[in-house]
Formats: C-alpha cells, sequence, structure tokens
C-alpha cells in the first residue's frame, strides 16, 4: 500500500473527530461538576431533532382532570422564597403518557392527580441543595435530578367528586421519617392512600423515591436524557399547548 493510500483516510478520520468535538461543544455546556448542561432553547431544539423522545410536553395535554399547586413559585416552600415563576406542567413525553396512563386508571377509581412539581431547572436544583444539602431529600447539583430531565413528578391524589386531596403520611416536601415510603406507624386510611398511589404508579412504569411518597420517576436508560437550564419564561415561548 502507497503512503497516500495510508494517508488520505487517516486524515479523514482526523477530521471527522475534530467535527464531532466541535459539534459536542456547541451542542452541551459542562459546568463546574462536568454535567453536559443545556441552557439555552436553540440547542434544546437540535438536541430533540436528533431524539425526538427529549421533547418536554405540557402535562395537561396528556393527563385528564390534572391538577397542580406550584408551591415552588410562593413563598410557602422550604427554602420560603419564590423559587422560579410562570411555572406550566412540563414533563418529557415518555413521563406524560406513562403519567396519562395512570391517570385514566385513577379516573375509574375516582381519584385525580394533583400535581407539585414536573420539570424544573437545574438552577433551581443548585438552590434548593444551598438549602438543605442532604441528598435524601435535595438532588446533589454534582449529579442533577430527575426533575431536570423531565422524568420526575411529585404528585397526590385528589377525590374527584369534592376536589379535596387525599389524607396522606405528611404534606409536601416534609423531611422526616414520616415521609418515607416505607413508614408504617399510620392510621389504616393514610397507609391504603399512600398505597393506592405507589401501587398505580408503578403498574405504568414508575418508581418511587424511598425518601419521599409523593416522588415518582420514570427510567433513564443509558443515561438518555440530558439535564436541562431552561426557564420557564423561555419554555412557554418555545412550547405550545396540542
Amino acid at each position: 500500500m502507497d503512503k497516500k493510500s495510508v494517508f488520505l483516510p487517516l486524515l479523514i478520520f482526523v477530521f471527522s473527530c475534530g467535527t464531532n468535538v466541535r459539534l459536542n461543544a456547541q451542542t452541551y455546556t459542562k459546568n463546574k461538576y462536568g454535567l453536559e448542561i443545556i441552557n439555552d432553547v436553540h440547542t434544546y431544539q437540535k438536541a430533540i431533532d436528533n431524539n425526538p423522545n427529549e421533547q418536554l410536553v405540557l402535562l395537561t395535554d396528556y393527563v385528564p382532570h390534572l391538577k397542580t399547586d406550584f408551591v415552588y413559585a410562593t413563598k410557602h416552600n422550604f427554602t420560603h422564597t419564590i423559587l422560579y415563576k410562570n411555572p406550566k406542567p412540563y414533563a418529557l413525553l415518555a413521563t406524560a403518557k406513562a403519567l396519562a396512563q395512570a391517570a385514566k386508571d385513577l379516573k375509574t377509581q375516582g381519584f385525580g392527580i394533583l400535581l407539585f412539581d414536573g420539570y424544573r431547572p437545574y438552577s433551581i436544583t443548585e438552590k434548593m441543595w444551598q438549602v438543605v444539602p442532604d441528598a435524601r431529600y435535595a438532588a446533589d447539583p454534582k449529579f442533577g435530578s430527575g426533575h431536570n430531565k423531565g422524568v420526575a413528578v411529585d404528585i397526590t391524589l385528589y377525590n374527584l367528586q369534592d376536589g379535596k386531596p387525599l389524607q396522606m403520611p405528611t404534606g409536601f416536601d416534609n423531611f422526616t421519617d414520616t415521609a418515607h415510603s416505607d413508614f408504617m406507624n399510620l392510621p389504616d386510611n393514610v397507609l391504603h392512600n399512600r398505597k393506592l398511589l405507589k401501587d398505580v404508579m408503578n403498574k405504568y412504569g414508575f418508581t418511587q423515591l424511598s425518601t419521599e411518597w409523593w416522588h415518582f420517576s420514570i427510567n433513564n436508560p443509558n443515561n438518555e436524557y440530558k439535564i436541562l437550564d431552561l426557564s420557564f419564561d423561555e419554555l412557554n415561548k418555545h412550547i405550545k399547548s396540542k
């Protein structure tokens, strides 16, 4: 084989590698922990053009009778500050489809879903960690949160007839053992309600966090879904209801 025959494929390989590096650099911003963060709508759109499974959708387009109570948009949360403004119930498409199935099942039993939080920007995860640096109750920014990827939801149930939430072990964001999913020193009706929520969510592919009865997430195979740090104002302009 002559020198040209060897050199040309090598040149093409080197050029290709360089192009891939530039594309990756343009696609993701790495933060101080080495995490790849999508922090602008243009990059987000490019990501979902490459992988439609990465798109965020409005849960209200998929989940019947969904109610929301965005406590992080008020001061009535564990940080005592307003963490974000103008929220809408966004989640990953796969999350929305699975939650829709759970909601339809719950409807036949007379219950609806009340959402406290779905997608949240990565920067909010950083703020939460500053207040509660405890991985049992807040996501460590070194790894990010399922909420930042749209794979996690914080929910409870309400009665479709009167609109009242079902009695659960604790309120939302209670950082005690009583909120743990295996805590048993509770009234029978509360244990029943918690089990009802867990069983239905498990049935449709969600896993409950052991320290928070309200937190459920879908699987993220091979870490496919990326961490997002897009504000609600950005998403509200970019994502339209069906």
